[in-house]
């Protein structure tokens, strides 16, 4: 899997699980969803991405690792 492909999905997840706790935990948790947001912004415009470090650590991406072809 590419490593766009992959923050893409953790940040989606991301915020589907922060309006889902929000709905049924807390409203709160509906900072989690700003923060996603904010970050996705930020990393647009100074090209800093935290979870990539983070994916990038945990392996995926890695040129040669494919998976579906």
């Amino acid at each position: 899997m590419k490593l766009e492909n992959a923050i893409r999905i953790l940040a989606g997840t991301m915020v589907l699980l922060s309006v889902s706790l929000a709905h049924w935990v807390h409203p709160h948790w509906l900072w989690l969803a700003v923060f996603v947001g904010c970050n996705l912004i930020q990393s647009a415009f100074t090209g800093f991405c935290p979870a990539e470090h983070i994916l990038r650590r945990l392996g995926v991406g890695r040129e040669g690792d494919k998976c579906c072809g």
